[in-house]
C-alpha cells in the first residue's frame, strides 16, 4: 500500500507555542479533490495521536505519472503507488541535555523546541490509483483517500507494519481513527483495511 522511509525513532509530539498547520496541495486533474475536508480530518488525526503545538504536515494530491516516478526514486520500485509518507529525519529526541532541547542535524547542535515548529513531514497522495482500487479495498473513493491519507500520517508519526505484530497495531488504529473521526462510527460493510502487500488482519 504505502512507500515509507523509515527512521530509528518515532516522531517527536509536541511543538511549541501555537497550533497544528495542515498544508494541503491538489496538483493534479484527473479526480476532484475536497482539500479542506482532508485537511480537516489530517489536523484531527494528529491531536488524537497527541501532537501538540506549533507541529507542521503536508499532504500532496499528485497524479500517476509523477507518483510513479517518485516511488521509483525514492522507493526502488517500478510503477504507481496509492500513497507515500516522508517523515522528517532531522528533529530527533532525547540527544541533548535539558527539557524543552532537541538535536537537529549531523552535528547534534542544540536547538530550542519553543522556537521551531515540529515538522513532521509528507504525505503523498495519487487519486487515481485510489479510484482504482477503491472498489476492491475500502468500496468507495472518499473512504479509500481517508483510509491513504490516515495510513500515510500514522507512518509519518511512527508506525509501521514490517512484522505481523506491527501491521495488526497499524491497521487496528487506523480502524479506530476512522470510526471516530472519519464515519463518526463503526466501518461500513465491505470495508477492506488489508494492505495490498500483507495478509488480513488476524
Amino acid at each position: 500500500m504505502v512507500g515509507f522511509l523509515s527512521r530509528q525513532r518515532r516522531a517527536r509530539r509536541i511543538g511549541g507555542d501555537g497550533a497544528i498547520q495542515v498544508f494541503c496541495a491538489d496538483e493534479q486533474s484527473d479526480i476532484a479533490i475536497d482539500v479542506d475536508n482532508w485537511r480537516r480530518l489530517v489536523g484531527s488525526v494528529l491531536v488524537a495521536e497527541g501532537v501538540r503545538g506549533v507541529a507542521e504536515l503536508s499532504v500532496l494530491f499528485v497524479d500517476e505519472a509523477t507518483i510513479t516516478e517518485m516511488n521509483r526514486v525514492h522507493m526502488d520500485k517500478d510503477g504507481p503507488t496509492d500513497v507515500l509518507a516522508f517523515p522528517i529525519d532531522a528533529v530527533v529526541v532525547g540527544e541533548s541535555p535539558g527539557p524543552g532541547r532537541i538535536s537537529r542535524g549531523p552535528d547534534r547542535a542544540e536547538v530550542d523546541a519553543d522556537d521551531h515548529p515540529l515538522l513532521l513531514g509528507d504525505v503523498v497522495v495519487c487519486p487515481a490509483v485510489a479510484a482504482r482500487q477503491a472498489p476492491t479495498h475500502a468500496g468507495n473513493l472518499v473512504d479509500e483517500l481517508a483510509l491513504l491519507i490516515t495510513h500515510g500520517v500514522l507512518h509519518v508519526l511512527g508506525y509501521d507494519h514490517a512484522d505481523d505484530v506491527q501491521r495488526i497495531a497499524m491497521q487496528r488504529r487506523e480502524t479506530a481513527l476512522l470510526e471516530e473521526i472519519h464515519w463518526g462510527g463503526p466501518a461500513p460493510g465491505g470495508f477492506r483495511i488489508d494492505h495490498f502487500e500483507d495478509g488480513p488482519v488476524k
